[in-house]
């Protein structure tokens, strides 16, 4: 791999993809390829899932990072690498330059998973915690750079990380050489322009689909203005796609290679990550179920077969029992009902009588006794549900109303 300077905008081939693919050969992980029955049958065509949330460090970007670092001259590895990220930027650094010998220093958010906090030191780097959003630490590092003359690790803005993170796009080629359609999620763009610089050039009649999540969709503007546009305020619950501006290289080849740009929403996100944990048995990060949540949202669009990369597992625990929940009441699973009682002992245990005969699972119960519109001897109470169903949901409902009581949802 030849060094390339900061002017950093050559252009990113296939030989150079090629050539990552031979550096990265004992380093990154070909991972594997999964088939979905449940999303196949749902597009009417075969659906594969990339499996990019089982490679080294949980994501694809130790591809982009090691190719990164071992691009540089040997006076700037002995100055080291500083990078700035809130989880998987991190690792796959801190991994990269312990494999290269390099010194990493980690900027992450003050509010970064302790996980991914741990997992980043134990791969050798050095952790800064510093401001509460990725900007913030983003300029800390980049300071610390123009300090120290440590080289600063874009994430996604630079022609070697790019070029590494195309060799997925390569290995969807050789494991399903009949893909048509290549969903993949974009943050700041790398993976896709990498996987469309790889697969345009050998394939281009295959569709490249990138997926942002609603809240940090600055791709669709940026599309449209011909440059990159930011995004205020960027939120959404996939840190790994949270970025409020695409960067210049990415843009330019996003912008010639992918056929189109999809947004999905917090529910639709919340539905593919426990898609992926029950029906494909794997555990994805909100950013890397988002080419998942596409397909769910609009099956018809997506020509077969299909190729899903799934980008990443690396999903805070606490995070992960969050969504989940909220995924199970998007799909009407979990189901809270108020209802209104009479104060009175064995009121409470009736009610309880009457969903047990429904076959519900009572997950949590709370009293009010104390409201503008309950009367003196009236409680109204908020019982938790788990469910089987949208349809199950209405059956309670309406056993509860013949019940006597009244309910609101």
């Amino acid at each position: 791999m030849n060094h390339r300077t900061t002017a950093a905008l050559q252009p990113v081939t296939l030989d150079d993809v090629r050539g990552a693919q031979k550096m990265l050969s004992g380093i990154a992980r070909v991972t594997g390829m999964e088939g979905s029955r449940y999303l196949s049958r749902l597009v009417g065509a075969p659906v594969h899932l990339k499996c990019e949330n089982l490679q080294r460090t949980g994501s694809f970007k130790l591809r982009g990072a090691y190719i990164r670092i071992a691009g540089l001259l040997p006076e700037e590895r002995a100055a080291g690498v500083v990078a700035a990220s809130a989880g998987n930027h991190a690792q796959g650094v801190a991994l990269a330059a312990s494999l290269l010998g390099v010194r990493a220093t980690v900027f992450m958010p003050k509010g970064a998973p302790l996980p991914k906090i741990s997992a980043t030191r134990e791969y050798g780097a050095e952790v800064i915690l510093h401001g509460q959003v990725v900007d913030e630490t983003m300029a800390a590092a980049t300071a610390y750079a123009e300090e120290t003359g440590a080289v600063f690790i874009h994430p996604f803005d630079h022609p070697d990380v790019i070029i590494g993170q195309g060799t997925v796009g390569l290995e969807i080629l050789e494991q399903c050489p009949e893909v048509r359609t290549i969903v993949v999620g974009m943050g700041g763009g790398g993976l896709a322009a990498g996987v469309a610089v790889a697969v345009k050039s050998l394939r281009p009649d295959v569709r490249i689909v990138g997926v942002q999540a609603e809240g940090a969709a600055a791709y669709p503007p940026s599309l449209a203005a011909g440059h990159p546009v930011a995004v205020p305020r960027p939120v959404t619950m996939a840190d790994g796609i949270k970025v409020g501006k695409p960067g210049q290289v990415p843009f330019a080849l996003v912008s010639d290679l992918v056929d189109e740009v999809r947004t999905v929403g917090e529910d639709q996100l919340s539905a593919a990550l426990l898609h992926c944990l029950e029906r494909a048995k794997l555990v994805v990060e909100p950013a890397g179920a988002s080419p998942v949540a596409a397909l769910l949202a609009d099956p018809g669009a997506f020509r077969g077969p299909v190729v899903a990369v799934l980008s990443g597992g690396n999903v805070d625990p606490v995070l992960l029992q969050g969504v989940l929940r909220h995924g199970m009441s998007v799909q009407g699973r979990y189901f809270a009902v108020r209802v209104r009682l009479n104060d009175r002992p064995g009121s409470l245990a009736t009610l309880l009588s009457v969903l047990s005969e429904m076959d519900v699972n009572v997950l949590d119960v709370s009293h009010r006794r104390t409201a503008p519109h309950l009367g003196p001897a009236e409680a109204e109470v908020e019982v938790h549900l788990e469910t089987k169903g949208p349809e199950h949901c209405a059956e309670v409902n309406r056993a509860l109303r013949a019940a006597g009581y009244t309910t609101a949802d």
